[in-house]
């Protein structure tokens, strides 16, 4: 009687126990497997293995929003793992935006590989846009740019660009601001191998042709529909501009060589006038001689005294000359009093 009640008990406690286990694994399993994903998953036709469901919540990865991605892709009929959406998620990307510019592009019938769909959204850029700007087009406007013809007429230009956004191109490829600077390039170009300017403001669809033949867009994520003159203004003279400018340079330097010249030439004055006080001086050093070499001439013998008064004399004849005749002995170029 003892060994049966204690073997009731013995399967009570195991009853209990294994009921409290089965217990604990429902809740873990609850806890662990997504299973309303899967059953989701299941009913929309997008099948995912509930290993893989596993695997995703031990990694710490958001498993609805990947789920969620899949089916839409699947349900638009694009083929997609979801082993690329869960990479793409652990790389830093977003997959909504993926799965809605890939089901766009299918919907328009524009070619975008997953793989580029993922490129681009990686690549910092927004492909939504990049798939609406490829089914709409879209118009940059630049702004005044400046150009001047051969005959000095300036012309200010503003251009607008309808470009669409090139998919293949758009990892790699420039961007808007390279697109206006050649865009402004081009149009200086053209404007500047016009004769007149006359010749453009008659024409201005000249410029649009010329400038949409260069193509521009090489090497851009754009490609280049049509380029519109959207206004056309006439500036300055720049070529009369410059002639002024010119003619003002010429005229400076003209004048600094003139100054030049005239410095020269009061050098020379002041030089010449210079050696006529060193000559004046070395005149009236001569002149003291004179009275010293009379002297010693006498002394000598060689002159009488009449020989001295005679050419006293004849200085003083001299000197009353000069004085008659309004001369100033020492500045022979002085006219004669009247």
């Amino acid at each position: 009687m003892l060994n049966l009640m204690l073997i009731d008990l013995w399967l009570s406690i195991t009853l209990y126990v294994l009921l409290g286990l089965f217990v604990v694994l429902i809740v873990l399993m609850f806890a662990i497997v997504p299973i309303k994903t899967w059953f989701v998953a299941l009913v929309s036709g997008a099948h995912v293995s509930m290993a893989r469901l596993i695997g995703m919540k031990m990694r710490r990865i958001k498993v609805a929003p990947i789920v969620d991605a899949y089916i839409m892709a699947r349900k638009a009929g694009i083929k997609v793992d979801i082993s690329e959406l869960e990479t793409h998620q652990l790389a830093g990307g977003d997959i909504q935006k993926v799965i809605n510019a890939l089901i766009s592009a299918h919907s328009a019938k524009i070619n975008l590989p997953v793989d580029l769909a993922k490129a681009i959204d990686l690549a910092g850029r927004d492909v939504n846009l990049a798939v609406r700007n490829s089914v709409t087009p879209k118009v940059m406007e630049t702004d005044w740019i400046g150009a001047v013809a051969k005959d000095g007429i300036e012309l200010k230009v503003k251009v607008r660009i309808t470009v669409r956004v090139n998919i293949a191109r758009l990892v790699g490829g420039a961007g808007d601001d390279t697109i206006l600077a050649r865009v402004g390039e081009g149009i200086v170009t053209t404007v500047g191998s016009a004769e007149t300017h006359t010749e453009v403001l008659e024409n201005p669809d000249f410029i649009s042709q010329k400038v949409l033949d260069k193509g521009l867009d090489t090497g851009t994520a754009y490609e280049i529909l049509s380029i519109d003159i959207a206004d056309i203004d006439v500036g300055k003279n720049v070529g009369a501009d410059l002639m002024k400018d010119s003619a003002e340079a010429k005229k400076v330097i003209a004048q600094a060589e003139a100054e030049e010249r005239r410095a020269m030439a009061a050098a020379h004055e002041q030089e010449m006038k210079a050696k006529t006080q060193e000559m004046q001086a070395m005149v009236l050093a001569a002149q003291a001689e004179v009275p010293k070499a009379m002297a010693e001439a006498i002394k000598n013998g060689k002159m009488g005294v009449m020989d001295y008064y005679k050419i006293q004399n004849l200085t003083s004849d001299t000197a009353m000359r000069n004085a008659i005749a309004g001369v100033d002995p020492n500045n022979s170029k002085k006219p004669p009093k009247i």
